[in-house]
């Protein structure tokens, strides 16, 4: 039922999953040093083409957005048309906000950060999710989110600092719905250095937590 962008269970509308579809999980906590956000969508089986190129989209807008370098003092308004390019590309959309601000053990949802037009402008220091998705009515749902960070860019001009996004989730993508010929270069060696924060963060804890399975599903999903 994640063709619906906020979708919540019922005894009338619950149905058993397959390993022939694909599945959105919106996740989260609050813990006493911050609050979690992250959402994943995979798939089991074989996706169809159009799944892969629309879960391929989203990523590219993902990536695009937190790689995207802006001046200081800029509203997140100006900058979220991003995440939606490589979506627009093809003539593909959604309908809901590209991110919002999240709480330190308060609000999961906190504004006034974020990407809408009553947004106040980004400033170092700010947590955002950047969540771009895409929905096909009765069929399927697609959302990847991730808390951004913003943080001073580094540039070669003496001008005053510019912003950047630092991924803060450290979550593996389902590789088997990422079409990489869809990818640049540049998108490519992104995912390389998150991949490669994945495993220098999370694998240890893994090991010291004794978890094996998970350690060897971390490095399987994290491979370059």
């Amino acid at each position: 039922n994640a063709a619906l962008a906020h979708y919540s269970p019922s005894n009338g509308s619950s149905r058993t999953l397959s390993a022939g579809e694909m599945y959105l999980f919106d996740t989260g906590g609050q813990y006493l040093d911050g609050t979690t956000d992250v959402t994943r969508t995979v798939h089991w089986g074989q996706p169809t083409p159009l799944q892969k190129e629309a879960y391929t989209r989203v990523l590219m807008g993902n990536i695009d957005l937190f790689r995207l370098i802006f001046p200081s003092n800029t509203a997140g308004r100006t900058v979220e048309s991003f995440a939606r390019r490589a979506l627009w590309d093809v003539g593909l959309n959604y309908g809901h906000g590209t991110g919002h601000g999240i709480g330190n053990f308060l609000s999961v949802h906190e504004w006034p950060v974020g990407f809408q037009s009553n947004n106040v402008p980004l400033a170092a220091g700010m947590f955002t999710s950047i969540e771009p998705g895409y929905y096909r009515d009765g069929e399927f749902g697609i959302r990847i989110e991730d808390i951004a960070l913003v943080v001073e860019a580094q540039t070669k001009s003496e001008e005053k600092p510019f912003l950047t996004f630092e991924v803060v989730s450290l979550v593996p993508y389902d590789r088997n719905l990422i079409d990489l010929s869809l990818l640049s270069p540049e998108q490519i060696r992104y995912l390389n250095s998150y991949y490669k924060r994945i495993r220098e963060h999370v694998g240890p804890e893994l090991q010291r937590q004794q978890l094996e399975e998970a350690y060897k599903w971390l490095q399987e999903s994290t491979k370059p």
